[in-house]
This record gives C-alpha cells, structure tokens and sequence, in this order.
C-alpha cells in the first residue's frame, strides 16, 4: 500500500513539473512562425551629414535617408537579416529588420543597446549589461518590420540592435549599427 501511494505521489510531482515546465519553456513556440510584411522606408543615400546617427537636429531631407545599417548575426537562436536605422522627411527616426529570420520565441524583444555585439556564446548575455532603449515586442518571427524610435534617443550611445528574450536574459541574435 505504501508502495502505491509513492508511486502515486512521484507520478503527481513528475506531471506537475511537466506541465510547469511546458508553461516557463513554451517549446511550442518552436514550431510556430509568425510572417510580419510591414512597408518598409524607400530610403535615399545618406550625405555625410546624416551618414554619423545622433542626437544632434539634422536638416530635413526631402526623403526617408538611411543612418546606419547591419546584419544580423546568430547568439542563442539561429538569426539572419538586415537592420537599418532610417530618419524620415520628417525627422522621426525607425529601426527597420529586414528578411528577418529567427525562432519564434516567448518575450523576444527589439533592443537598441550600448553593449557591442560579439559573436559566440559570450555574446549571448551580454544585452541587458548595459543601458538599451526597448522598442517593443517582436512583431513576428519572420519578414519585415518597423519600429519607432523615440525622439529623444542619442543613436550615438546605442551601436547595437538586439533580439533578447526578456524571459530568459537571452539574445537570440543581435546586429552591430554604429
């Protein structure tokens, strides 16, 4: 009889941990693939004053002109696509991701931030070390997708664009722009 309430017991523990651990880890998220085809900026090429991202007023250009741009580069989920930092005519600034590809992931979120990007594993925890401006969620795992940039943002003291995963302090790729 003893027997059978430890069994039963364990079986209860072990299905409970199943069901936790199925919550925290969301391995679902996986398998699924959110596609995000957002407009992106029709950008001019930068002249050397608006080639260096600042904080400082630019003049107005005449079209969406691009400030900075990188690629994606893999950390803890296989990443690839393209970031530019674009200012439009009317002085707004967006973060483009472009052709993006990555997991989907649970909490993954857009970061401009100070750290640099540095590739490997110890490149992968590095993010939240130092000051970041969260732009929001991730809007899908794949495609193209716009952000905004808040005005008051120095592009000067963020050299960095990040994938991190807030739930588990992770990068899931991250892109030099500076």
């Amino acid at each position: 009889m003893r027997r059978r309430w430890i069994i039963a017991m364990v079986a209860v523990v072990a299905a409970t941990a199943l069901v936790v651990g199925a919550l925290v880890f969301q391995p679902w998220l996986l398998l699924v693939n959110v596609t995000v085809d957002d407009a992106l900026p029709p950008v001019t090429t930068p002249t050397a004053e608006t080639s260096r991202p600042s904080a400082a007023p630019t003049p107005q250009p005449a079209a969406p002109v691009n400030l900075a741009a990188g690629e994606l580069i893999s950390h803890e989920h296989d990443t690839s696509g393209s970031v530019r930092i674009i200012q439009n005519a009317d002085g707004s600034r967006v973060l483009t991701l472009e052709n993006l590809s990555t997991s989907s992931g649970p909490d993954v979120h857009v970061w401009l931030a100070a750290t640099p990007v540095v590739e490997g594993f110890d490149g992968w925890f590095l993010a939240d070390d130092a000051a970041y401006v969260d732009l929001g969620l991730l809007k899908g795992n794949l495609g193209n997708q716009v952000y905004e940039i808040p005005a008051d943002v120095d592009l000067g003291q963020y050299p960095s664009v990040y994938l991190w995963c807030a739930q588990f302090a992770v990068s899931f790729g991250a892109a030099s722009v500076a």
